[in-house]
């Protein structure tokens, strides 16, 4: 299968923006002047390219908008705007929307994530290698200092994303992403989201549309004076799943529709996975059986027979995230792999069962008649794990190459 298309680079002209740089705020009087000046300075001494810093002001009634307008006349590069009503997603869709610099991000006005992931963020949707690209919490090589009740509900949020909506990106809420203008101005008519569930919605509709999303591990340090309240935020994410989870049950979202809104990869639709599925299936059948005789005069049939089936189903399960789902990289290897083996013991107990019923049946069976009802078994269970990976292992986990494992 081919490679996903890369975007175009991005052409950095001396005087227009590349970055733009949104960082919404609420009643931040307090927090909003040091951490913009220390944003501004941080990316005049370090950022290779031009870049923006826009305030969202989501309808502060303290002495925020003052500050904001302040900071945007004294510091170069740096813009403000005013909203008439709060939800941090409609600051980040009023700025982005507004914005004409290629490349749009944004960071919570804590600055809770080390700036210096800044550029490993943005830099592979400014070379084209990505769509978005996300801080992580939750990857390996991040380090986070935050209280157990705050680690706790952040886990047990992804995880409910990967069971309910079979998501493949690791940490949907950590406040530090960036996203292409071309991709944004594609995806934010799909995101009705005004509020903190904007960030996983808009992550869902990309991923089932077959964009890139790139991850860094970030550094991260609680900000014990968050104004979230994690109750309502909680409950209005639980909404959100849901809501999310029927439209795209319903169709109201389906993956062909989003792939043609977003200019994601085609797949070649359920008719070429079956094609490319079914190619796969013979070299694994035939590799199978071969390896089943050569092993059975050493190991028994029920042994041959188990230890075949494994060696195939690892070489099925590598085969087919590459050819027939079109994954690659290592990111969600080893998950996808432990998934399909899950799979592989559906496959073992088929054959396992069908080989027992004919010993049970025929004590000493001819070996063709042995081999062709292992065969058989192994068919119907080929067909199982088709809808299995389709359904579970690979649903909506279409990731570019290269991207570290999370």
């Amino acid at each position: 299968m081919s490679q996903l298309p890369l975007r175009t680079p991005v052409s950095a002209h001396l005087h227009d923006p590349v970055l733009d740089l949104v960082v919404p705020v609420y009643n931040e009087e307090t927090d909003l002047e040091p951490s913009v000046r220390r944003l501004h300075a941080y990316l005049c001494d370090t950022f290779p390219y031009p870049f923006r810093i826009t305030v969202a002001d989501n309808a502060s009634t303290d002495d925020t908008p003052r500050i904001a307008a302040r900071l945007a006349a004294e510091l170069p590069g740096t813009h403000w705007l005013r909203l008439a009503e709060k939800g941090r997603g409609r600051a980040l869709r009023e700025a982005w929307s507004g914005s004409r610099a290629p490349v749009l991000a944004y960071v919570d006005v804590d600055l809770s994530t080390d700036l210096a992931a800044l550029l490993p963020l943005v830099a592979p949707l400014i070379s084209g290698h990505s769509d978005l690209a996300i801080g992580t919490r939750l990857a390996r090589g991040a380090r986070v200092v935050r209280g157990p009740k705050r680690e706790v509900i952040s886990r047990c949020y992804n995880a409910l994303l990967r069971s309910s909506l079979a998501v493949g990106f690791s940490d949907a809420q950590c406040g530090f992403k960036a996203v292409r203008r071309d991709v944004a101005e594609r995806l934010l008519p799909l995101v009705r989201d005004s509020g903190w569930f904007f960030d996983t919605e808009l992550l869902v509709i990309a991923e089932r549309a077959g964009l890139r999303i790139h991850e860094v591990p970030v550094d991260w340090v609680d900000d014990p004076d968050s104004r979230v309240d994690i109750m309502a935020t909680a409950l209005a994410d639980l909404r959100g799943i849901a809501r999310i989870g029927r439209a795209l049950a319903g169709g109201a979202l389906p993956p062909a529709g989003l792939r043609r809104a977003t200019g994601g990869e085609p797949t070649g639709g359920l008719a070429g996975q079956l094609a490319r599925f079914a190619a796969v299936g013979a070299a694994s059948s035939l590799g199978y059986v071969l390896l089943y005789l050569a092993l059975r005069p050493a190991a028994g049939g029920q042994s041959a027979n188990a230890l075949a089936l494994l060696a195939c189903a690892l070489a099925n399960t590598a085969a087919n995230r590459r050819l027939t789902f079109g994954l690659r990289g290592r990111s969600g290897a080893l998950r996808h792999q432990a998934q399909g083996l899950l799979v592989f013991t559906v496959g073992l107990a088929l054959t396992s069962g069908a080989l027992a019923l004919l010993h049970h049946l025929a004590p000493t069976p001819a070996r063709g008649t042995e081999v062709g009802v292992l065969l058989g078994a192994n068919l119907a269970a080929t067909l199982l794990r088709f809808l299995l990976f389709r359904a579970w292992v690979f649903a909506g986990r279409r990731r570019g190459a290269g991207e570290p494992s999370a």
